[in-house]
């Protein structure tokens, strides 16, 4: 044993000495090349002073350069840093400490604001600098064909020849395009109606029919209504804040007005949102959500809390012809009555979480087997990443890890056909998932039965064959991303508002943020179509035919005609 120490201790004498050797070897061979490079440099250098001084004032001016932009990195990294440690803070910090996603946009526009500065004084000290810069912004993307473009011009002062004053002719110009902007403007719209009378016959006098409006003998037409409902609904501005904006136009509108318009537009609305909800759940397959709505309640002198449930539907997934829609209903709560009430006859494939409420729906006497839930495999995966994120927890990283491969096989489907994605889901996604449920029962014997890991991979289990369907129907989802991302807008909505001043406010919330999410996904600008919209209602639009005011519907009219004038 001694002897192999004396041997272990040798190599590694030999192995330190050998490393010096190396090191002083590269030293000297560097400090030889540096001298022969400096010993170049010396040779190349003129010999007149004029150019040696030229060649120092240009070193000098390199150097600055390198120092401004060294410091200017710098100064960037530490922003960086900065918005990484809020990150990390954000993510991994305590709860009290964690930061909403919003404040975390907020800081990262502010850094990028510091950094757009930083680049501006620069560019201001440097012409080769700004040079650089415009060159980086030349290619920025071309702006839309559709916005109308106003041409200018500009002439030399002097277009005749420098040299022999004879007028020059054009041979070519620069074209550049730059987005301008002419703020809201307000106007007034007089109307006349002049009346006319016969001079032989005194009783006879025509006049045009006045015009319909959606506030009898009030202010607004129907695009200054569908103004303030897209800023409050799509845009998320409060209505007291619209008021503050009006009256520094000069128009004194007060909050309570604003509010008037929003209610009778809501009431003239409602029959195309009824009907959008009836569309929606005639669709063989809709996800379901559900997000609290705190509602004023004047007889305690405080909130109560009421919800918004969201249904919607995306079938360009699996390549479907439904466009895409999300309907919000109001309930005074959240229990399994109101589910019963919203999917009271509905039939087809309902996506959801593993709340309660809706296995209640399924297991209804009612609903037969007309109601089948599938279960997100999101919610799923971010009970494990609320362990993993926790710290050491290889359980945990390994089940995510196992379904973010299950994701992976679904980014290679999108857009195919139903019957495509089943095919290879049961060839690719079904080893997997039965792997990961075998692998889950042999995890839930080798950890307290009563640890965090072990609820989550019970909860797996619990709800595994919900989890498992979308193996055998290619319509079926992974998640029901598509609902939670119709639910974010009611959040900052609500963020913004706080609560809703009674249940038909809620109600009124519903209708039109139905309207203006669906037209988002449909490609609808807001404002055109309500003004359309209601323009067209109250003039006593048919109820036969409300599916044509539909935003797909409305859109593809408008396409059309267009292409027909």
């Amino acid at each position: 044993m001694r002897a192999m120490l004396c041997g272990r201790q040798q190599h590694r004498e030999s192995c330190d000495l050998t490393h010096q050797v190396c090191v002083f070897t590269a030293t000297n061979k560097c400090e030889s090349d540096l001298v022969a490079h400096v010993s170049g440099i010396t040779n190349q250098l003129p010999s007149d002073i004029a150019a040696l001084q030229a060649l120092v004032a240009a070193a000098r001016a390199e150097r600055d350069a390198a120092i401004v932009e060294r410091d200017s990195a710098l100064s960037q990294i530490d922003r960086l840093r900065h918005l990484l440690r809020q990150l990390q803070r954000a993510q991994f910090g305590r709860r009290s400490e964690q930061l909403d996603g919003d404040q975390l946009r907020l800081a990262l526009e502010d850094i990028e604001q510091a950094i757009a500065g930083s680049e501006a004084a620069a560019d201001k000290k440097d012409p080769v600098a700004r040079a650089r810069s415009e060159k980086r912004r030349t290619n920025r993307g071309a702006l839309p064909t559709q916005l109308p473009r106003v041409d200018m011009t500009i002439e030399p002062e002097d277009t005749n020849c420098p040299c022999c004053r004879m007028p020059m002719h054009v041979i070519g110009e620069e074209t550049s395009q730059r987005l301008d902007v002419i703020p809201a403007q307000f106007r007034v719209i007089v109307t006349h109606r002049p009346k006319y009378a016969c001079r032989a016959c005194e009783e006879a006098v025509v006049q045009a029919p006045a015009p319909e409006r959606l506030i009898k003998g009030g202010l607004p037409t129907e695009a200054m209504v569908a103004f303030v409902l897209v800023a409050k609904y799509a845009w998320h501005l409060p209505l007291y804040r619209q008021a503050q904006m009006l009256l520094a136009q000069g128009l004194d509108i007060k909050r309570a007005i604003l509010a008037f318009w929003v209610g009778y537009a809501a009431t003239e609305l409602k029959p195309v949102y009824l009907r959008l909800r009836e569309l929606i759940l005639t669709s063989g397959k809709i996800a379901i959500d559900e997000t609290v709505a705190p509602v004023l309640d004047p007889g305690r002198g405080c909130t109560k809390k009421g919800y918004f449930w969201a249904i919607a539907r995306d079938d360009r997934p699996w390549g479907g012809t439904d466009p895409p829609a999300v309907a919000y209903s109001y309930a005074p709560g959240r229990g399994a009555v109101h589910a019963l009430k919203l999917l009271e006859h509905y039939c087809g494939v309902v996506q959801c979480d593993g709340y309660a409420a809706y296995k209640t729906v399924a297991d209804d006497a009612h609903a037969g087997d007309r109601i089948t839930l599938a279960f997100c495999w999101a919610h799923l995966r971010r009970r494990f990443y609320d362990i993993a994120k926790g710290g050491s927890a290889p359980i945990a990283s390994e089940a995510l890890e196992r379904i973010a491969a299950l994701y992976l096989i679904e980014k290679t489907i999108r857009g195919l056909s139903a019957e495509h994605r089943r095919a290879v889901r049961g060839e690719r996604s079904k080893p997997l998932v039965l792997a990961l449920k075998l692998w889950f029962e042999q995890q839930l014997t080798h950890v307290s039965a009563k640890s965090v890991i072990a609820d989550a991979i019970r909860y797996a289990l619990h709800h595994w064959e919900g989890l498992t369907r979308f193996l055998d129907d290619g319509r079926i989802e992974l998640d029901t991303n598509i609902v939670e991302r119709s639910i974010r807008p009611i959040v900052l909505n609500r963020k913004n508002a706080l609560f809703a001043g009674h249940d038909d406010g809620a109600e009124n919330w519903a209708c039109i943020a139905s309207l203006i999410e669906t037209c988002k996904l449909n490609g609808v600008d807001p404002q055109t179509y309500f003004t359309d919209v209601l323009t067209k209602l109250v003039n006593l639009w048919p109820q036969s035919r409300l599916d044509e005011l539909m935003p797909w519907a409305w859109a593809a009219n408008r396409a059309s005609r267009k292409l027909a004038a």
